[in-house]
Parts: structure tokens; sequence; C-alpha cells
């Protein structure tokens, strides 16, 4: 069993840059595919982005590619995603997800956290 708690989120102008950070609580935390998704008012939840157990394979949405970066800290059960270049349109709630297998479907995770507000605004 994974726990999940999202933070760092914020309000940010448009060219600028945020760190969100998702802390983990289980003892298998090493061995999971990590998520981040977003879900902006009115709007179905979409993907962001995932890394392996490993860190060895990521993928990202095209609209983040370039400006978004995910990476864990399996030592201390952490996950990150390094926002740079913010626009307006990533305003959204961005979650943390993890799972047992790899891919951009939010039916591959298994655990969530309750998200952090993002606001990209000037």
């Amino acid at each position: 069993q994974v726990r999940l708690v999202e933070s760092g989120g914020g309000l940010v102008q448009p060219g600028g840059s945020l760190r969100l950070s998702c802390a983990a609580s289980g003892r298998t935390f090493g061995h999971y595919t990590m998520a981040w998704f977003r879900q902006a008012p009115g709007k179905e939840r979409e993907f962001v982005g995932y890394i392996s157990w490993s860190g060895g394979s990521t993928r990202y949405a095209d609209s983040v590619k370039g400006r978004f970066t995910i990476s864990r800290d399996n030592a201390k059960n952490t996950l990150y995603l390094q926002m740079n270049t913010l626009k307006p349109e990533d305003t959204a709630v961005y979650y943390c997800a993890a799972g047992g297998a790899y891919g951009s479907s939010s039916s591959l995770y298994d655990y969530w956290g309750q998200g952090t507000q993002v606001t990209v605004s000037s």
C-alpha cells in the first residue's frame, strides 16, 4: 500500500518555474512506476508524464515536452516534477500516481495523491 502527498504548487507568472514534490510512504516505493497527471477546470484529467521505478524510462505529454522534467529519488521516497517556462494553459490541479506498470493511461495507476494547485497567471 502506498500513500502519496503532493506539495509545491502555487501561483506563478507565465514563463516562471515551479517544482512539485510527491512524498510517498510504503516500503515498495522503488518498484512502482510514478506519474503526474493534471486536471484543469472544466476539463478531463490528462497525462503529464511518467517515470519507471529505476528512472531509466520517462515519457511526457506533447504539451509539456521540453519544459517539464519528471524525476524520482527512491532513497527519499519522493517524486518530482520540475516545471519551466510555465504557460497559463498549465493551470491545473496536479496529481501524482503510482502503479505496477507504466503508461499514459490513468487506469494503470493504483494510488493517487490529493493534488496540488498550480496557477499560472500574470
